[in-house]
């Protein structure tokens, strides 16, 4: 496993940590509101899309160039429909259509995604495609 992989593994796992914790507390104070569950759920489920996303990146960048690039399209390609996928999935058939469940959705989605964008650019300013 490259160190960069694990640095990116350990932030998420911080970033999810944060999440969780302010879920609960959330939670615990405004329990009609907020769904400790719904936040554990959807933190993992973005968790799972994103490290994905990451290993298919990180096996790209120890490849020839022409085949980096191609990693890279299909690591940034494919959090697409799998999000779109799980809001399927949690608007639709979890019935999640309240205001509350639809900011979580969409603040997580946000904050997972833009830690991932984050680690993908640090990391090809270091490298060159």
């Amino acid at each position: 496993m490259p160190a960069i992989f694990k640095k990116y593994l350990t932030g998420l796992l911080l970033i999810d940590l944060i999440i969780m914790a302010a879920g609960y507390l959330l939670g615990s104070q405004m329990p009609e509101i907020f769904h400790s569950g719904d936040i554990l759920i959807l933190a993992l489920c973005f968790s799972a899309i994103n490290i994905l996303s990451v290993i298919i990146f990180s096996r790209g960048i120890r490849r020839d160039p022409e085949s980096q690039t191609m990693h890279l399209m299909v690591a940034v390609s494919i959090k697409l429909p799998l999000e779109m996928v799980l809001a399927l999935i949690w608007f639709f058939v979890a019935k999640k259509t309240y205001p509350s469940s639809v900011l979580l959705f969409f603040v997580l989605y946000l904050a997972l995604s833009l830690y991932s964008i984050y680690f993908i650019l640090k990391t090809l300013k270091s490298r060159s495609l």
